[in-house]
């Protein structure tokens, strides 16, 4: 009996060699894949549970034919036999799957489909029948079809540069890799008709030379991928630097006034914009803006606010002049995007406030102890080159609290999906009618941050300028 188990464990040594191998390169596979959580890491999970699945097949009969398994497993064997080898090239597509373009990933999708179907058929055949191999020769056919397909595409450079997203280094590593998998497959399909003993290090050492050419080649595309989102991150982080550089550093130090502007982009950079035009020490204009869209679109359009702001200055004191300014010099450059803008002038000495709108939510007033909102709107920019702009005329009185925001404000939903809307504004505003401007805002924002679910992030942008009239 001992020279019997010896003999099979010489036999066997390579298989579990090269299984536990396998094993170990498909948990650090999906393990890494795991840890960085990103798109294009989709082919390391592929290529993870292929490689796992090989060497779970190959230890799995070497431990049982050394009655190193306990009888239960046993038992289950035939299963994992079936399961593995009518899902195998469902599993091996789906990593090629990850490397092809165009027609290749079609062609893929298609032996995706029909493998999966094949495997499902067999699998329920086996369960009822007991049968493993009622289809396999369909599937086996399949995988014949599909191999020659994904050779003849590695091998001919070409085809490998219109079909594959890899650079022509990494397609030469491939392409060697697939070649010897594919003379593997062909030699052990060939001899087993013709009565030829295949040794057992044969399947595994192609499969180990595919393995790690294909790894190499999911690596360099993830490293790439990773290098790609670095370099965005870097120059998003610089557009981010440099918008909030366009933006008021401080509010205006104006008598009579208390002012506080919060400013929250959903992502890096923001489509929203707001700006202080000081014109005396009692006299200031404040314009919120909002591009429609999200991220560096929006943002560029934000940052060309700013340039036509300064050819608008000298029209602080009229808001329906300032506005169709704006609108003029940005309509012929917005493309298929619109802006919404508010502007309000106050004068703390002479008591009195000017207000005009494109299409903007409306000018927020508190005033004892109730909340009105102002409206005086024309068309957002963008619409026609020479709009007009109504203008309301506020007069002041100590204690007004005066509020310009954007829609980030009002649009955020519960699990309910209702909005925040005017009444939690309000309710807010109430609460907090004696604190300071800075301390409604920072409440707001927290409110707001509540009413969303927790699973849900900022869905829109947020400026927020509060005016306390003193």
């Amino acid at each position: 009996m001992d020279n019997h188990l010896q003999t099979i464990l010489r036999d066997r040594v390579a298989d579990i060699i090269f299984g536990t191998v396998f094993l170990l390169v498909g948990f650090a596979a999906c393990a890494t894949a795991a840890m960085r959580r990103r798109r294009g890491v989709r082919v390391l999970i592929w290529l993870g549970i292929w490689s796992a699945m090989f060497g779970v097949e190959s230890l799995v009969h070497s431990l049982a034919d050394l009655a190193l398994l306990p009888s239960w497993f046993q038992v289950i064997i035939p299963y994992l036999d079936t399961v593995i080898s009518y899902l195998v090239l469902v599993v091996a597509s789906l990593a090629f799957l990850e490397l092809s373009l165009d027609k290749l990933r079609v062609w893929l999708q298609t032996v995706i489909s029909v493998g999966l179907a094949i495997g499902v058929a067999g699998i329920a055949i086996f369960l009822f029948t007991g049968s493993d191999d009622k289809l396999m020769l369909y599937n086996n056919l399949l995988a014949v079809c599909s191999l020659s397909v994904l050779v003849i595409v590695v091998a001919v450079p070409s085809l490998s540069r219109k079909f594959l997203v890899l650079p022509s280094q990494t397609n030469r590593v491939l392409a060697f890799g697939t070649l010897v998998f594919a003379m593997e497959a062909v030699y052990t399909n060939l001899s087993r008709p013709l009565g030829y003993r295949t040794p057992h290090f044969v399947s595994p050492l192609g499969f180990t030379v595919f393995l790690f050419s294909f790894g190499y080649v999911a690596l360099q595309m993830v490293f790439t991928s990773e290098r790609r989102l670095l370099s965005i991150e870097s120059e998003l982080a610089i557009a981010r630097e440099i918008q909030n550089s366009i933006l008021p550093s401080a509010p205006p130090d104006l008598d009579g006034l208390r002012i506080h502007a919060t400013y929250r982009p959903m992502t890096a950079v923001a489509g929203d914009f707001y700006d202080f035009i000081p014109v005396d020490q009692h006299r200031a204009g404040f314009l919120v803006a909002d591009v429609s869209g999200h991220g560096v679109p929006a943002a560029l359009i934000a940052a060309m606010i700013k340039v036509a702001m300064q050819s608008v200055v000298s029209c602080a004191q009229d808001p329906s002049e300032l506005l169709r300014r704006l609108n003029h010099i940005l309509s012929g450059q917005l493309r298929d995007q619109f802006v919404t803008a508010a502007y309000l002038l106050l004068d703390a000495e002479n008591r009195r406030a000017l207000y005009s709108a494109a299409g903007h939510p409306p000018l927020l007033r508190w005033r004892q102890d109730s909340l009105e909102r102002i409206e005086s709107n024309g068309l957002v920019f963008g619409i026609t080159p020479d709009p007009s702009y109504p203008v309301r005329e506020i007069l002041l009185q100590s204690g007004d609290r005066f509020i310009l925001c954007t829609d980030g404000i009002l649009e955020p939903e519960n699990a309910a999906g209702e909005f925040f809307g005017d009444r939690q504004l309000e309710q807010v505003i109430r609460a907090q009618r004696a604190c300071p401007p800075s301390q409604l805002s920072q409440q707001l924002l927290s409110e707001i941050a509540l009413w969303r679910p927790a699973s849900v992030t900022q869905q829109d942008d947020i400026t927020l300028v509060i005016i306390d009239v003193v």
